[in-house]
């Protein structure tokens, strides 16, 4: 599929294509007959416009609440919203494979005995079209939609199309979805430590008939119990085909789906899906933080982003995860004191900021990954920093998302060694972010555009940074117009 435009530059549809149609010769009616039918309308990835400010929030079900049900999981939906949260999206629902189940201490995992009372990986799926009763019921989904869409916010579901149970029932249904071993055996993804699931036929898709059985399963969820799209884990290792394939027979079902894709693969972006992971900013900024790397990465990752995505292409940041506070460690394990910063950095530079369960509360645990490990939610220390950054996103124009906010540009400090300053532009909407990467103070001079500025985050005095004015250790300044 062409591509009509990129983050170095825009370019407009309408013109293009009708350049387009009429270079084809576009022949005109003749005679008293109708012409039936048109070419107005391509085969394209079209945002919903729901999705232009949007934010959101990964719900870690099991660990949410102590009782780790989607009944207990829906009187906190008031007060996601009042965080600022657009989009809750659910790790995985269904039943949890019983045979190879894993349990244990995250990276000191082991196959669980049989009726060990390890709860497992909810990355393996025992059944595509049912809900995990530790978790609930159909109906309890259906009420916890409805709930959500009351308040406004969507609901997506983390879905797992690599890989299922060794015990999901398409392995005595449909073994033809599998790919086998040389003596016609169930294997897990080769290379991979995941003993615990099934690597389904991917290449034989198609023929095999699991394009048809995967993209019926997510239909059902969407037209049945409202669900408005997806987050689908490892999607680089299922074919981008069926990704299109999936999202057109969404979209017959809710034009106005929602997918994200775990992977940072350009061609899912053409009419897959609608954002992909920040996967390899993420990890700068970790190496950033614990002096690993300069801060000249940062500006270098920007200019190989511009080259590399689409404008339109929605990109997701964030400091923490399901697998980064499981595998990797707690923002503060992986940030020490610059934490505050990289998630100010996240949630503007990139396009749609993410929460995980917790981060609002400052757990500083890492949750356990197969056992129950309910959340430290204490005070909640850090909902008005996150509800301040989702509101920022929500207000100001040039944070939206993709084409439907501004392009990150780069600006020039006195102290580029240790600063990352950038500022964003959209409709007269402006945000600049100046950020001390470094764990010293630093004089900072630099020159703002010319725009009504002021601080809306963070410290310092916007007449201050002509001349230079001091910035904290891991400091941080937001600056923006009022709209």
């Amino acid at each position: 599929m062409i591509r009509l435009n990129s983050r170095l530059g825009r370019l407009a549809l309408p013109a293009v294509a009708a350049s387009l149609f009429m270079a084809c010769g576009t022949p005109s009616p003749t005679g008293d007959a109708a012409v039936q039918g048109s070419a107005e309308q391509a085969d394209l990835l079209v945002h919903p416009e729901w999705t232009k400010n949007a934010t959101i929030y990964e719900v870690n079900l099991r660990q949410h609440t102590t009782e780790g049900t989607i009944q207990a999981f829906i009187p906190d939906l008031p007060r996601l919203k009042d965080l600022g949260v657009d989009i809750l999206w659910l790790m995985p629902i269904h039943p949890i494979g019983e045979v190879n189940r894993k349990g244990g201490e995250n990276k000191n995992n082991y196959i669980a005995a049989p009726g060990s009372g390890s709860l497992g990986s909810p990355y393996s799926v025992q059944d595509y079209y049912a809900v995990n009763p530790d978790y609930g019921t159909h109906d309890d989904l259906r009420e916890l939609t409805a709930a959500a869409h009351k308040l406004g916010m969507r609901v997506i579901l983390d879905w797992v199309a690599n890989h299922s149970a060794f015990d999901c029932v398409w392995t005595e249904d449909h073994r033809e979805y599998y790919l086998l071993d040389s003596v016609g055996n169930l294997q897990p993804p080769l290379g991979t430590d995941w003993w615990d699931v099934a690597q389904l036929d991917w290449e034989g898709g198609e023929d095999n008939g699991l394009y048809a059985a995967m993209a019926d399963a997510m239909s059902f969820w969407v037209a049945k119990c409202g669900i408005d799209g997806y987050r689908c884990d490892v999607a680089m290792k299922v074919p981008t085909p069926f990704w299109e394939m999936a999202r057109r027979q969404l979209e017959a079902v809710n034009p106005e789906v929602f997918m994200l894709a775990e992977a940072e693969e350009v061609d899912h972006h053409d009419r897959a899906f609608d954002m992909s992971y920040g996967w390899h900013f993420h990890h700068l900024t970790n190496q950033v933080a614990q002096g690993k790397e300069p801060v000249q990465v940062l500006r270098d990752y920007l200019d190989e982003e511009a080259h590399k995505f689409p404008s339109d292409a929605y990109r997701m940041g964030f400091i923490t995860n399901h697998d980064e506070n499981s595998w990797n460690g707690t923002v503060e394990e992986r940030y020490g004191e610059a934490g505050d910063a990289m998630a100010v950095l996240a949630a503007t530079l990139l396009d749609m900021p993410l929460i995980y369960s917790g981060q609002e509360s400052h757990n500083t645990k890492r949750l356990r990954f197969f056992e129950k490990d309910t959340v430290q939610w204490g005070e909640y220390a850090k909902t008005p920093f996150y509800r301040a950054l989702n509101a920022l996103n929500h207000s100001r124009e040039a944070l939206w998302n993709g084409d439907f906010g501004g392009a990150p540009e780069v600006l020039e400090t006195s102290a580029d060694e240790h600063v990352f300053a950038f500022q964003k532009q959209k409709n007269g909407s402006t945000v600049v972010v100046v950020l001390n990467f470094s764990s010293e103070p630093r004089s900072v001079k630099l020159t703002l555009p010319d725009a009504d500025l002021k601080v809306v985050m963070g410290q310092g005095d916007v007449a201050g940074w002509g001349n230079g004015q001091p910035m904290a250790p891991w400091g941080y300044c937001v600056l923006a117009t009022d709209s």
